[in-house]
């Protein structure tokens, strides 16, 4: 039985979760509609629209951003916001890429602004 909280999850627990998993993304707390994951693309992003609001934070490497028709250059230490019900993924990233995910909220978002 794992006696460590559930509301304190060391950066090392998400690393080792996704090696272990065998996926693209881990998710190592989750509350409610809240859910904090890290997430690795192996060779391409094939992410869809999420029914809910989502924050990134690139951990390491570089990437290209793409968020409905609008493209960013992204690298460790930048923060995305993404509405619920909109396009977007990751694209030209480095090997070592991988990125924190927030999802949280109601379906569909907290509202409409962007």
């Amino acid at each position: 039985m794992n006696s460590a909280p559930i509301w304190h999850v060391p950066f090392e627990e998400f690393r080792k979760g996704l090696a272990e998993s065998g996926t693209t993304a881990h998710v190592g707390m989750d509350h409610g509609s809240m859910w904090v994951l890290l997430y690795r693309p192996l060779t391409e992003d094939k992410q869809s629209p999420h029914r809910r609001d989502e924050i990134y934070i690139v951990d390491s490497g570089t990437a290209e951003f793409r968020r409905d028709q609008e493209t960013v250059a992204v690298s460790a230490g930048d923060v995305l916001f993404v509405p619920a019900g909109m396009d977007h993924c990751f694209e030209t990233f480095s090997p070592d890429f991988s990125t924190w995910v927030v999802f949280w909220g109601p379906d569909g978002g907290e509202n409409q602004r962007s």
